[in-house]
């Protein structure tokens, strides 16, 4: 079976209604048979993977953003289990400390890109800046920005989209393929989530109280990701909305993604020079001394 990614992608220019993207699924596949594919898809990674790493004049960026207890952690780490390590790089991004607010806030993402030949993998991103911020426009203010930058200037966001598109523009051209993802969670399901992090043992260090208060903005937020999502989904840096409420489907969508988004980059292994093929034969000889 294939995953139909048509349903997740959102198309340039389209003004996103998160209301209007399923956050589970409820088609005929079972968990099961999905388990196996996603080992199935995986299988396919580690060739992908190698081209990748041998031809190094590619790489690619996978960007997750979700509300809390989607899943972006638990995706990471089905879905690129078992690359070779070598080859892969993740990065998680936290408030900002001083040095990254006396730059500019695309500074420290840039800073952390995959090198060439490399997966790159940000939980949580640049994105932060155009969602948390403008859940909480307070935080700006560490930004110190000067005042023709403020938030209060009527294109304030506009202009911050814009330098997110011209980022991601820039570092496509120059060999980063980046594909975005956003994990579509339901309230209903986050709530489930965060009572098992409260009443299983096991799970009571990912529970922050912080986590209810941000909860309780969870409109603030999905017009938040419904801007910034519209605002910068293009033909070359798409953004994704993944269903979320069962785990199992959401990682072998985000593995279908990632499988496709590597097999449009046509990768291939590097092949030699004709001087160098010519000399295989004197080099085999070598050995026989």
């Amino acid at each position: 079976m294939k995953i139909d990614l048509n349903k997740y992608l959102v198309g340039p220019g389209k003004k996103v209604k998160l209301a209007d993207f399923a956050t589970s699924y409820h088609g005929d596949l079972q968990k099961e048979q999905g388990i196996l594919l996603l080992k199935d898809i995986k299988k396919e990674f580690n060739v992908f993977q190698e081209k990748l790493y041998a031809s190094a004049n590619q790489s690619l960026l996978v960007v997750f953003q979700a509300m809390d207890a989607a899943g972006k952690d638990s995706t990471i780490e089905h879905v690129f289990s078992g690359i070779n390590p070598q080859g892969c790089e993740v990065a998680n991004f936290k408030a900002p400390n001083a040095a990254e607010y006396a730059h500019d806030f695309l500074w420290r993402h840039y800073l952390s890109l995959p090198a060439r030949g490399k997966i790159g993998i940000h939980n949580r991103s640049h994105y932060e800046n155009v969602l948390v911020s403008r859940v909480h426009p307070e935080i700006l203010l560490k930004e110190n920005l000067p005042a023709t930058s403020h938030s209060s200037h009527a294109d304030f966001w506009k202009i911050r989209y814009e330098s997110i598109r011209d980022f991601e523009k820039h570092i496509s051209r120059n060999g980063i393929k980046v594909i975005k993802i956003f994990l579509h969670l339901s309230k209903d399901e986050q709530k489930k989530r965060f009572l098992k992090r409260i009443t299983e043992a096991d799970k009571n260090w990912k529970f922050a109280a912080g986590d209810l208060k941000e909860r309780e903005m969870w409109d603030d937020y999905q017009r938040a990701y419904q801007q910034a999502i519209s605002a910068t989904s293009t033909k070359d840096c798409p953004w994704y909305i993944v269903p979320a409420d069962k785990k199992w489907f959401a990682r072998l969508v985000v593995a279908s993604i990632v499988q496709q988004s590597l097999k449009d980059m046509n990768l291939e292994f590097p092949s030699l020079n004709k001087e160098m093929l010519s000399g295989l034969g004197a080099y085999k000889k070598s050995f026989r001394k």
